[in-house]
């Protein structure tokens, strides 16, 4: 096993809940897709083909070829991934999502630095930070841009969940932010992100004491992550969204059973 990090999508997890953590970091225990994630998939995997064309072959009408290549590099990786579902749908969608990308930016305009960037940074405490950024931007004058595609809806200005799905977003960004910032010394000018579904966009600029005072969050989640890994005490935390869990049934929350315990990797300690 690699050595662990903290990533968005894990850093999520615990927040959520421990014992989803553990399931899918330490015990990686296996997850089919849902059709929303292999819808987002296929489109961040167009996005990624389409900016790695030539700026004047970026236009509409390289799209349909751009999803079918990404479903059939999918379909290389799990020969599975279409068994029970209606692929011809999946492609329809992805390329309605791609078409509308067009209205909010034009790819021919401009070049990304780069596309799908693996980011890995540690921090002066140790905390190890890894992800990947769908897309980063420089400026003619240095200035950064960090974007993120999303394949769903913006949050709406009223409502709970709502406001849940903008903070988890947010906190995506500034995570990206912290780790550029660290990794790079520069700190970002924007963040944007790109909702695909009612083709709106979400900029924000991040200030420098800002993303500090978030370093320190990142840092605290990391050290409440490794205390739970040294005595494998991960405990479920019940709510709405364990509906949705794939490891329900594993759960004591639910009459589940937990697998035994691997411990905490030794190369991941502090």
């Amino acid at each position: 096993m690699s050595r662990l990090a903290l990533s968005p999508s894990r850093a999520s997890d615990f927040k959520q809940c421990p014992l989803l953590y553990r399931f899918r970091a330490i015990d990686r225990l296996p997850e089919a897709p849902s059709a929303a994630q292999l819808r987002g998939s296929l489109v961040h995997g167009a996005l990624e083909r389409l900016y790695a064309l030539p700026a004047p072959q970026r236009g509409p009408d390289s799209a349909p070829g751009l999803v079918a290549s990404s479903w059939e590099h999918l379909l290389s990786i799990d020969p599975g991934l279409d068994t029970g579902l209606n692929a011809e749908e999946l492609l329809t969608e992805a390329r309605k999502l791609l078409a509308g990308y067009y209205r909010l930016e034009d790819p021919r305009r401009f070049d990304p630095q780069s596309c799908e960037q693996r980011v890995e940074v540690e921090l002066a405490d140790g905390t190890l930070l890894r992800g990947f950024v769908d897309r980063i931007d420089v400026a003619p004058t240095g200035e950064l841009r960090v974007v993120d595609y999303k394949t769903g809806r913006a949050p709406s200005a009223t409502g709970r969940r709502s406001g849940a799905a903008e903070a988890k977003a947010l906190f995506q960004m500034k995570f990206y932010a912290v780790a550029l910032l660290r990794s790079r010394e520069v700190l970002p000018a924007r963040l944007r992100l790109i909702y695909l579904a009612d083709g709106q966009l979400l900029d924000y600029s991040p200030d420098h004491a800002e993303l500090l005072r978030f370093e320190k969050t990142l840092i605290a989640i990391w050290q409440a992550i490794q205390t739970s890994g040294a005595t494998g005490d991960f405990r479920p935390n019940p709510s709405r969204l364990c509906t949705w869990c794939a490891h329900r049934a594993l759960c004591p929350a639910f009459g589940g059973t937990p697998p035994p315990y691997p411990g905490w990797p030794a190369d991941s300690a502090a």
